[in-house]
């Protein structure tokens, strides 16, 4: 029993984590790889619902649910897939999604608008990944989920989506039906993020952040700082748990450290993991181990206890 469920663990994780460099755009020559399917009886899918359009772009997410019936409305996450915010999609959240529906939450995998060009420019994917927060918890008695239980788990720029949504309010609100409903969660599952991304050195990293921020850091400081978790750090902030690898190359470890510290002291509760892998988990002792880490984090954190 022990080493099937492990199997199943690490099939989990395997599908949520491709390759992609950060901050930098993932080649378009590099396709995304093969996603594992995890046969399970213990919960079903609903794929490619709409929450939102913007700009012509629909927009989708994939939802996992318990077979089984509650006493009470589950606890929901919302997975973010990485891919440099250019590339990949919801499915590759598709093993996560599962696992954490068998352990009794309800999971949203949901895709945003990629930067491409000069469309889609920062902040269109907090935008999208805030209107599905919010979409979620309007939409709570169908998919009968506590509105007031709910995080958030993102891998490298999914990570830095993820950590926003813990960190601060609504952005963009002028969808009428949504307008009641917040977008902050209640915990958060950093894994490989970037926190500043003021900090970028090289020539390539600094070329594809001006254009995606819409300027150099010097010419707009304000929208650099904006897109960095690290900036928004208040007492306020939901807890969370930060996983990075120490031989991360795309996103260096300092990222991780950054953030813990800024958290850790304004009083917010924070645990902080280092495991000796790179940026994509490739040990499956360390994807089990995230997988179980991130089941226990958000059962402790979104626990329902009075």
């Amino acid at each position: 029993m022990k080493t099937a469920m492990f199997l199943l663990i690490t099939a989990a994780l395997a599908a949520a984590f491709p390759t992609g460099a950060l901050p930098q755009a993932p080649s378009e020559k590099t396709p995304a790889p093969a996603v594992p399917q995890v046969q399970t009886s213990a919960n079903s899918n609903e794929e490619n619902v709409q929450y939102g359009s913007q700009n012509g772009t629909v927009l989708l997410l994939d939802i996992y649910t318990p077979s089984l019936p509650a006493a009470q409305p589950r606890r929901a996450v919302i997975l973010i897939h990485g891919g440099g915010w250019t590339s990949y999609d919801k499915s590759t959240m598709r093993g996560m999604g599962a696992f954490l529906a068998r352990s009794g939450f309800v999971a949203f995998a949901v895709d945003y608008r990629l930067f491409h060009g000069t469309e889609n420019r920062w902040p269109a994917q907090l935008d999208d990944v805030q209107r599905a927060v919010r979409w979620i918890r309007a939409n709570a008695a169908k998919y009968d989920v506590n509105p007031d239980r709910m995080g958030a788990f993102g891998h490298s720029a999914g990570a830095q989506l993820a950590a926003l949504l813990g960190l601060e309010d609504t952005r963009e609100n002028s969808v009428p039906e949504l307008a009641k409903f917040s977008s902050r969660v209640q915990a958060v599952v950093d894994v490989s993020g970037p926190t500043d991304i003021t900090t970028a050195k090289d020539a390539e990293s600094l070329g594809f952040l001006a254009e995606f921020l819409g300027g150099k850091l010097d010419q707009h400081p304000g929208i650099w700082r904006d897109a960095s978790p690290a900036y928004h750090v208040t007492k306020d902030a939901a807890p969370f748990l930060i996983v990075h690898g120490t031989r991360d190359e795309n996103v260096k470890l300092e990222q991780a450290q950054e953030l813990y510290e800024k958290l850790k002291a304004v009083g917010v509760s924070v645990s902080f993991e280092k495991v000796d892998d790179g940026h994509t988990f490739q040990d499956p002792q360390v994807r089990h181990k995230l997988a179980i880490d991130t089941r226990d984090f958000f059962n402790r954190e979104l626990d329902e206890t009075p």
